[in-house]
């Protein structure tokens, strides 16, 4: 038998046998009238002070007029589905506009290598020089902030231009697209006016140029450099390129050490930067053997999603140059991944390439291409040559040229982005002969480059930041260029997911309902449980793997991929689950039954997914009532609406941005605003809603005025809030001396209605029998400021049953401070002197102050409310008494309940390859600050043009990318992980259980007793009774370990995790060749100009110390 059986066996027994060393007994009796003095007093406090039982009376009252219709979620989802495929319909054609009017533009433009053209440059605009005249390209430009834009200060009469640190403003090129794009400004604006839910909408220039509308000033980093290059965007590179296969090839020789091996890292990385979800991966580096950077990825490509991304960036990271180059196997073992992948209809199937990475080849590798690739050349190859050494570029040129690839040579740093671009225009000619303009969705993100972004970060639900974009590449239409295929950039507009599921209103969707949204790869768009950011400090970030979380990883209960499998393929359907939805930051959790409704959105690549929970989240309430009496009751001061939801449309018409939701309904109902649209149902749920509840100002009012200090000191506000989102509260005590003042505000948005979830106290209240109390407490970690909880929201539902049906029409309920319920419970647990005890089977007269007593009231989930230990508040009770905690588990009066997070962070500790390394000199550190600084120095020398002409742009973005590659890495760096972590669930069945549980030398007794209509336990236990020989019970977090070895196999859980290809759905398009392409512009040899001496001098210094 295994241990922890004999543990239980011995636990269980220890119960039902008498010991001679067993302490004095605590009477059960006791106990129990204890729990129902306490449960009474409380009770009592509660019904009154909330008016639950007026709440009941007047919906009863009601009952008789009311109907309660069930929904139909097919009906729904498809209906939502339909008004989201209008709403992105509507972006289309803007976007659309753009493009035939940047083609048309083009057209008619004459390329002028002299032209002179001033132009709004968003880094400029408004700045001034010493003499206070506008600087160059930074003329007056009128920014105002805009409610519709985030409250950016934005210009919505003209666009701006921002470029990056490393593209130069007054290059021709950039001064011709520049010009020829100023005829989309009366596009914006007019698409604007036509579409005013518009968000964002541009031109990313495939000459590095990036016009915005409407117009912002544009601010560069804290190391004065803009990094943002819009070539590098996912949507950019989406609408210009079809979906592809890439292996990239490394040279790792020796000759490739030092400032080669950096910029090949770097030329690496901006590859994968290049790559999106639907395009797939592997990285092979080669020395005298070919090596898989993630030996796990052998001989198969990976998806480039930003998980495996990241992945292959801190691999490549680690690579160190050393041996001798044979590139002959290497290339070799690409073709063969490459043709397996094709035949056997995996990856993107559609481009196929092989990136070759090297400082030179003398190799013979025709024969390679004769058996792989030659005649039909399926395969694009293309070169980039590393550092300034021509005696190799033929030969590495050749092989571009020969296989319908480029060639380019990277000398510096500062050359890598331009030249990794190429390859895409390559890709993207056969799309710009045809002239097929795809149109492209791509997968959620974050845009963080725009100002404010932080502040945007903390003001709204984490859930609803993310946004999608809808591009259209553009290409020039001039027939002498045709065979050239030139893209001249690409087409765009932003669309929020917030505006998206404005669409899928929450009134709709009941107390626990929700809408989703999800990709063709499965990634989510759009969930109330995803979680995109994380905390380092004070600051809150993006996760790196935030927009590739899978739909599998949110909706985990679906273990046989049934929901995504349906739902990635598009089809339209119905799926119930059983599900275990965490709440409070997981502390909670509620078990339903979910029904998924599932559907495609015709002319995207999502799908949409909208959940009821079973039972009284499939009804809806209708009530019936005049506007004239609902009117009235809608403008008692006490009443508010859930202002995130749309009653209505108020975010239109810039007259009407100013209005509250709460404004907006009544301007409605008076006429006032006869142009306002309005949600009528739910206009009408709130009049019903707000006259029923209306008696509720007039009770608490006449409670508030007559209190009585003495008894009910402590109780601090009343509040409800129905399923229309409509919220009353008044307080019983002045603003100043509120416990709690963020409750019911933004401040504390898990206690509102939120476009996202009701009020957690809501929610709790409504899977808890009507009537019955729930009684909620801040656990320590999350109380203000970190210090013990204050005060305990309590809540109530409020349920109408019609025709056998039953609806949870309202929750009401008070917030108080815990000092009430302390002295409440101090004085219902204890006995008086005289008590007669006569006929009590143990200690009496008993008190739960007495020293040898310990007494705690507990939730279901087991935090406590009141014990002795003044710091135990919010705790876990198991943290505090591992003994009974364990022993009321064994019995099943708590089940523990396993949950998983697969969006969690967690430290992974930085290794060092030598932790003795520092110690072998006290010169050590000095010398290796002397080596930084030289080869600094030398790295600025190469980068340094003598001959040329170089920009200091050029040389800024060179310094930042080399200085941010070797900034020093934390030690304990969050990284994405997967984790494991306990809920306990106490069972509603068992009223009271007693045990004596063997702890070494004594038994320790203990009672546990339910608190009649709450959620609430006393436990009494001995305290005498040292049982510190029981760990504590805790509620921690583990990391998810994929590292069991199989032996056989020598392989891991880990390895097959990360190989394991799910379901996705290919794009419809494909453009991988045409005919009319001209292949043999495949590059040419990059002006070489620095001085022979000082490459040699910094080469030959550099070497040796890295020596």
């Amino acid at each position: 038998m295994v241990p922890g059986a004999i543990l239980w066996l011995f636990l269980s027994l220890s119960c039902l046998l008498p010991s001679a060393k067993s302490q004095a007994k605590i009477p059960l009796e006791t106990v129990k009238s204890w729990a129902d003095a306490f449960g009474g007093e409380i009770y009592s406090i509660m019904t009154k002070y909330s008016g639950s039982l007026l709440l009941q009376k007047k919906y009863k009252d009601v009952e008789p007029t009311l109907k309660i219709k069930e929904v139909d979620g097919l009906e729904l989802v498809k209906k939502f589905s339909e008004e989201m495929e209008s709403m992105l319909g509507r972006k289309v054609e803007a976007v659309e506009r753009l493009v035939e009017a940047a083609e048309d533009a083009d057209l008619k433009h004459e390329f002028n290598s002299s032209l002179v053209f001033d132009y709004y440059n968003s880094l400029l605009i408004n700045e001034k020089d010493e003499n206070d005249n506008y600087v160059e390209l930074g003329d007056e430009f009128i920014l105002e902030p805009n409610e519709h834009f985030s409250n950016l200060l934005v210009n919505t009469t003209y666009s701006d231009v921002q470029l990056p640190t490393n593209v130069y403003n007054k290059d021709p090129d950039i001064l011709n697209g520049v010009y020829m794009s100023e005829a989309l400004n009366p596009i914006f604006v007019d698409n604007f006016q036509r579409d005013p839910t518009l968000t964002w909408q541009y031109f990313g220039s495939s000459t590095g140029f990036f016009r915005l509308y409407p117009g912002i000033k544009w601010m560069p980093d804290e190391n004065g450099v803009i990094s943002f290059d819009c070539r590098n965007r996912g949507w950019y590179i989406q609408a210009a390129t079809s979906p592809k296969d890439i292996i990239i090839v490394v040279d790792i020789s020796g000759s490739m050490k030092g400032l080669l091996m950096t910029i090949a890292k770097h030329t690496i990385i901006t590859i994968l930067d290049t790559l999106g979800e639907n395009d797939f991966v592997n990285i092979i580096a080669y020395n005298d053997y070919v090596h898989y950077v993630e030996p796990c990825f052998k001989g198969i490509l990976v998806q480039a999603d930003r998980d495996n991304r990241e992945h292959f960036k801190q691999l490549v990271d680690e690579l160190q140059a050393k041996g001798v180059g044979t590139v002959n196997k290497a290339v070799l073992e690409s073709f063969k991944i490459l043709r397996e992948f094709r035949e056997a209809g995996q990856g993107g199937l559609c481009n196929q390439a092989i990136m070759l990475i090297t400082d030179g080849a003398v190799e013979d590798y025709e024969s390679v291409f004769e058996k792989y690739n030659w005649p039909d050349r399926k395969v694009r190859v293309f070169t980039y040559l590393i550092g300034r050494e021509v005696t190799f570029a033929q030969n590495v040129k050749w092989i571009a040229c020969n296989n319908k690839g480029y060639y380019t040579q990277i000398s510096t740093l500062a050359d890598v982005q331009e030249n990794v671009m190429e390859y895409l225009h390559v890709l993207s000619r056969p799309m710009v002969i045809n002239h097929d303009h795809d149109i492209i969705w791509t997968e959620a993100y974050m845009d963080s480059a725009l100002p404010q972004s932080e502040e945007l970060f903390a003001s709204q639900a984490q859930s609803l930041l993310l946004m999608t974009t809808v591009a259209m590449p553009v290409f020039s239409k001039k027939n002498e260029t045709r065979s050239h295929g030139i893209l001249l950039g690409v087409v765009g507009s932003d669309v929020p997911l917030r505006e998206l599921l404005k669409l899928a209103p929450r009134y709709k969707l009941g107390v626990h309902g929700y809408a989703f949204l999800n990709t063709n790869n499965g990634y989510i768009l759009s969930h109330p449980d995803l979680r995109p950011l994380y905390r380092e400090g004070k600051k809150l970030k993006p996760k790196p793997n935030y927009n590739s979380v899978d739909l599998s990883e949110v909706e985990w209960e679906d273990q046989d991929e049934i929901l995504r499998t349906a739902m990635i393929n598009g089809e339209t359907g119905y799926l119930a689950m059983d599900v275990k939805v965490p709440v409070d930051k997981g502390k909670r959790v509620l078990f339903l039954t979910n029904d998924y409704f599932f559907t495609d959105i015709s002319g995207t690549p999502f799908s949409l997914g909208v959940v009821l929970s079973r039972g009284h989240g499939e009804y809806i309430l209708l009530g019936n009532t005049s506007v004239e009496e609902g009117l009235h009751d809608l403008l008692q001061p006490d009443l508010t609406l859930a202002n995130e939801w749309i009653y209505c449309i108020t975010d239109i018409d810039p007259d009407h941005r100013k209005l509250s939701q709460l404004e907006a309904m009544i301007r409605f109902l008076t006429g006032e605003e006869p142009d306002l649209e309005c949600d009528e149902d739910l206009v009408q749920e709130v009049l019903f809603d707000a006259v029923v509840t209306a008696p509720m100002e007039a009770y608490w009012t006449a409670l508030a005025l007559n209190m009585s200090d003495e008894t009910e000191q402590g109780v601090e506000m009343a509040f409800l809030g129905t399923r229309a989102g409509l919220m009353r509260s008044l307080l019983y005590v002045g603003s100043e001396k509120l416990s709690n003042r963020k409750f019911l505000t933004l401040g504390e948005k898990e206690s509102i209605f939120t476009m996202d979830h009701f009020p957690l106290w809501y929610r709790r209240a409504a899977e808890h029998p009507p009537g019955s109390f729930i009684y909620s407490i801040t656990s320590e970690e999350g109380s203000e400021g970190g210090g013990k909880p204050e005060v305990v929201t309590v809540s109530t539902s409020v349920a109408v049953t019609v025709d056998g049906k039953t609806a949870i029409a309202a929750a009401v309920g008070v917030q108080i401070k815990l000092e009430l319920l302390q002295r409440k419970f101090w004085m219902a647990t204890r006995q008086p002197n005289d008590t007669d005890c006569s006929g009590v089977d143990g200690v009496c007269p008993l008190s739960c102050q007495d020293d040898n007593l310990n007494c705690f009231l507990i939730d279901n989930n087991g935090f406590i409310f009141i014990s002795k230990g003044p710091t135990e508040a919010g705790k876990f009770f198991g943290e505090v008494d591992g003994s009974v905690m364990t022993q009321l588990l064994n019995m099943g009066m708590f089940r523990q309940v396993t949950m998983y997070d697969y969006q969690a962070m967690c430290k992974m500790p930085h290794h060092h390859h030598s932790g003795a390394q520092p110690l072998l000199s006290p010169i050590y550190t000095f010398l290796a600050a002397v080596k930084w600084l030289i080869s600094d120095f030398l790295i600025f020398l190469l980068e340094f043009n003598i001959c040329g002409v170089w920009r200091s742009d050029n040389l800024a973005d060179a310094k930042s990318v080399f200085h941010h590659s070797h900034k020093h890495k934390k030690h304990d760096m969050l990284q994405p992980c997967d984790t494991e972590y306990p809920v306990f669930v106490y069972e509603t069945t068992i009223k009271e259980t007693n045990g004596l549980i063997e702890c070494g030398d004594c038994q320790k007794m203990f009672v546990a007793q339910q608190i009649a209509n709450s959620n609430l336990l006393l436990l009494v236990t001995d305290a005498t009774c040292d049982c510190s020989i029981f760990p504590p019970v805790l509620l921690e977090a583990k990391e998810v370990k994929y590292i069991l070895l199989l032996s056989q196999h020598n392989a891991s859980v880990k390895c097959d995790r990360m190989r394991s290809q799910k379901l996705r759905r290919r794009p419809d398009t494909c453009h991988a060749f045409h005919p009319e392409e001209n292949a043999q512009d495949c590059g040419g040899a990059a002006e070489i100009s620095a001085s022979l001496t000082l490459l040699l001098l910094a080469l030959v210094t550099f070497a040796l110390l890295l020596r």
